[in-house]
C-alpha cells in the first residue's frame, strides 16, 4: 500500500490558486490542521471571509488535487475562516515607496474625496481635469473607484488599454486629457468588478506605477466613497500633494465628509480645501437661488479640515446633461477657476521648498 506523506499533499496544494488572489492557497497559509489516516486526508480551508463567494470552488479544487494522489481513498475538506488580524497579515500588499514610477514625471497627485457617496467626487475631478488643461496644464485622471467606476462615460471614451513600451497607455480624451480606469479594461461598461479589498489595491497600484503617464502637472485620483482599502492604498503607496475634499449642503453629507477628514489627518496627508457640491439651484428666468437641500454646512468640514472652502458648484441640469452624453470637459463652470488657482499655489509653494 502506498502511503502519502504531508509533504507530497502540501505539493499538491500549492498547485491549488485562489481564484480572485491568483495565489497558492498554501502561501495563502489557508490550509490548517492537516492529518492522515488510513489513506484519509482530513485538513482545514481557512478562508479569508467566511461568506467568501468562491468558498466551494476552492474547496472542491483542492479536494480533486488531493484525490489524484496515490495512496488516498478519501479527502475531507473542512471549511473555516481566518480571524481579522490573520487577514490582514496575509493579504494586505506591503507599501511600496512613491518611487515606483521610473519613466513618468508627475508634479502633483491630487486625490478627490469623500466619505459620503454621491456627493460628485467624479464630477467635480473631470471638471477640475477640463479646467486645469484649458489652463496650459497637462493633466491625467487615475480612477481609483475600482468597483463604481464612471470617468470614462463622463468624458464619452472607450478601451480598450493596451500596453506600449513606456506601460500601459492611457486613452486621452477631447482636450488631451490622459484617463485610465478598470471600465476601460473591461469588454462591457456595465459589467461588474466583484473584487475583495487585496485586489482593488493592487489594481490601483498598478495604475500608478504601470501606465505611462508621461509628464504631467497633475494626476487626478477619483476615489470612491470610505475610508477603507482604495482610500489607504492611495494614501499610503501614492506621493500625495493634497486632498480636495467634496462635500453637499446636507448635514448628513457633512458627518460623513468628516471621517475623512479625520482620516486624512490620522495618515497626515494635507487638505487642500473644500468644495461643496450641489450648492443650491439658480433660477435663469429669475435669478433667484433656491437651497433645495437646505442651507450649507461647507464652512463646518472646513473648520474641521483646517483648510479653505475654494468653491460652491451649484446644480445646472444642463450639466448633468452633458456628463451623461460624454461631454464634461465641454462644459462651461467658472467656479472651477478657484480651484485651478489653489492647486497653482500649493505647486508653486511646493517648488520653493
Amino acid at each position: 500500500m502506498v502511503e502519502i506523506t504531508e509533504s507530497e499533499i502540501m505539493d499538491a496544494l500549492r498547485r491549488v490558486n485562489d481564484p480572485e488572489i491568483h495565489r497558492s492557497i498554501v502561501d495563502l497559509k489557508m490550509v490548517r490542521d492537516l492529518k492522515i489516516q488510513d489513506g484519509k486526508v482530513i485538513f482545514t480551508l481557512a478562508l479569508t471571509i467566511p461568506e467568501c463567494p468562491l468558498r466551494d470552488q476552492l474547496a472542491q479544487d483542492a479536494r480533486l488535487a488531493v484525490a489524484a494522489l496515490p495512496g488516498v481513498k478519501e479527502v475531507e475538506v473542512i471549511l473555516g475562516a481566518m480571524s481579522a488580524e490573520e487577514r490582514q497579515s496575509v493579504l494586505q500588499p506591503k507599501p511600496q515607496t512613491p518611487a515606483m514610477v521610473t519613466n513618468n514625471q508627475v508634479k502633483q497627485v491630487i486625490a478627490v474625496m469623500s466619505g459620503k457617496g454621491g456627493v460628485g467626487k467624479s464630477m467635480v475631478t473631470g471638471l477640475l481635469a477640463a479646467a486645469l488643461i484649458r489652463a496650459g496644464h497637462r493633466v491625467g485622471i487615475l480612477d481609483a473607484d475600482v468597483t463604481g467606476p464612471s470617468i470614462p462615460r463622463l468624458f464619452g471614451v472607450h478601451g480598450p488599454l493596451i500596453v506600449g513600451k513606456a506601460g500601459i497607455e492611457p486613452i486621452q480624451s477631447r482636450l488631451g486629457i490622459k484617463l485610465v480606469s478598470i471600465n476601460l479594461a473591461l469588454e462591457k461598461e456595465d459589467q461588474a468588478v466583484i473584487w475583495r479589498g487585496p485586489m482593488i489595491s493592487n489594481a490601483i497600484q498598478q495604475f500608478w506605477k504601470d501606465v505611462g503617464w508621461g509628464q504631467l502637472e497633475e494626476l487626478l485620483v477619483d476615489l470612491p466613497p470610505g475610508t477603507s482599502d482604495a482610500a489607504l492604498t492611495v494614501m499610503q503607496n501614492l506621493p500625495i500633494s493634497g486632498i480636495l475634499m467634496i462635500t453637499t449642503p446636507q448635514s448628513l453629507a457633512t458627518m460623513v465628509v468628516n471621517k475623512t477628514v479625520f482620516m486624512a489627518h490620522t495618515l497626515k496627508a494635507p487638505i487642500i480645501g473644500i468644495i461643496e457640491n450641489m450648492a443650491g439651484f439658480f433660477a435663469e428666468d429669475t435669478g433667484h437661488q433656491y437651497d433645495i437641500f437646505g442651507p450649507g454646512h461647507s464652512e463646518e468640514v472646513a473648520r474641521a479640515a483646517n483648510a479653505p472652502v475654494l468653491t460652491h458648484l451649484p446644480l445646472r441640469p444642463e450639466l448633468t446633461k452633458m456628463c451623461d452624453d460624454g461631454m464634461i470637459e465641454l462644459a462651461d463652470v467658472p467656479e472651477m477657476s478657484a480651484v485651478v488657482t489653489a492647486l497653482e499655489t500649493v505647486s508653486l509653494k511646493a517648488s520653493h521648498v
